[in-house]
């Protein structure tokens, strides 16, 4: 049911002679928008994924494209400001993969009153310089379709505008269009050896395939392994006991349809954290997420192990179960995902209240340049590779100017709100 991730070929190379500008480590989201990024503007680029593209922390997601409503709450403005802005530009660039959704926000009158919601609203409108997404409207949930569903408690709601994606998708669409413009995309290649030598870095590879060791040499390098972002470091890199992200695990639930329309739904929660139930797959409902440390913090786990948990579970079928009607249970679940997200630690005393703001901190000063990226969300990639990039021009010398804006990824040259009649289109022909 989840997108299955697939590889962008390269051609086989064991040794280059030639140092590139600039390797990457890490095929997801950040690490191939950076790619895309810097190969367009006439960067020489090498990317590593150890496992396929997309297959960590990028696949993990809710499957959204959002400013992050409930982000306000934590004074984080900037944050949701740059994400609201990208919703359209991104929606432009993939609206094969891009889905402009409404959500549907009941007021629960235990909870934030109706005031404050609107008031967030309000903010979320207007913040962003929203120019194709509908605005926010006010719903009777008494005469609403969307209302149905739900317990007839609630008899008041909001309905906004956010959008979903297809996120394995969206990274392969960016390395795809990276190595169409000349990037080497090395997928199950694992970096085990990260070396100074004088104003370049030599990079040991292992296919983890075959076993074939390769090599390269950069100028600079880009650490965008995401969770293991801190274990490059300590491994290849040789910085001991390096601790710069908190790994939060966040689980999904999916369950068979829950509603017959189109629309998805937010609720609060009583511990002041949100859920989403937003359509899946034609037939079924996407429910989530938890927000937990992983394993307690412990760094030894290995976060693609990460499994969801009974309490994960129980906690999200009665957090749904607040609102719907029909009771969720354990039993209606039908499948499961869970993920690690590498957010920087900020020393937040909660899970749910850590940043989801990234950082982008070179490491050490002296000799080539190695750049750590911790934290991001996958709508603000393409605003993280810029502001990488304007960290890479600072180092290596500007070549070509920003780009990416208003540049389709591979299959979304068409109007943003054209999918319908694209889509006629071509079952015409």
């Amino acid at each position: 049911m989840q997108p299955q991730s697939a590889t962008v070929p390269s051609p086989p190379s064991t040794h280059s002679e030639t140092p590139l500008d600039i390797f990457v480590i890490g095929g997801g989201i950040n690490g191939c928008g950076i790619a895309r990024d810097a190969v367009g503007r006439g960067y020489s680029v090498s990317l590593a994924e150890m496992n396929d593209l997309g297959s960590g922390t990028s696949s993990w997601s809710t499957k959204l494209i959002h400013g992050g409503l409930r982000y306000l709450e934590h004074y984080e403005f900037r944050l949701v400001r740059e994400s609201l802005m990208e919703r359209e530009v991104l929606w432009k660039n993939a609206p094969h993969i891009i889905r402009p959704m409404r959500f549907i926000l009941p007021h629960h009158k235990g909870l934030r009153p109706a005031w404050l919601l609107r008031l967030g609203l309000f903010l979320y409108d207007n913040l962003g310089g929203r120019k194709l997404l509908p605005p926010t409207a006010t719903v009777n949930m008494t005469t609403d379709e969307a209302g149905k569903p739900l317990k007839p408690l609630f008899t008041k709601g909001f309905e906004y505008s956010d959008c979903t994606v297809d996120d394995v998708r969206m990274v392969i669409l960016n390395a795809r269009d990276a190595a169409d413009r000349g990037a080497e995309i090395l997928t199950r290649t694992q970096v085990t050896e990260l070396r100074r030598d004088g104003d370049l870095w030599r990079l040991a590879l292992r296919d983890t395939r075959t076993g074939e060791i390769l090599s390269r040499t950069a100028r600079l390098v880009v650490n965008a392994a995401g969770p293991w972002v801190d274990r490059v470091l300590n491994s290849a890199a040789g910085k001991n006991d390096v601790r710069n992200v908190r790994l939060v695990q966040g689980s999904h639930i999916v369950v068979k349809r829950l509603f017959e329309h189109d629309r998805s739904y937010i609720f609060q929660n009583s511990d002041g954290r949100i859920i989403f139930a937003i359509p899946y797959e034609e037939d079924l409902t996407l429910v989530g997420t938890t927000d937990k440390d992983y394993e307690g913090g412990d760094r030894s786990a290995d976060p693609s192990k990460a499994k969801i948990t009974d309490e994960e579970i129980s906690y999200l079928c009665n957090a749904a179960s607040e609102y719907f009607a029909k009771p969720i249970t354990p039993e209606d679940v039908v499948w499961t995902y869970s993920g690690v997200r590498p957010l920087f630690d900020d020393g937040a005393s909660k899970a749910q209240e850590a940043t989801r703001d990234y950082v982008l901190r070179e490491q050490d000063a002296d000799g080539p340049p190695l750049i750590n990226i911790f934290g991001g969300k996958i709508t603000t990639f393409r605003r993280l590779a810029g502001a990488m990039l304007e960290k890479i021009e600072a180092k290596l010398g500007r070549k070509g100017a920003a780009w990416t804006a208003t540049a389709s990824l591979p299959g979304g040259d068409f109007p943003a709100t054209g999918h319908k009649d694209y889509v006629a289109h071509l079952a015409d022909d």
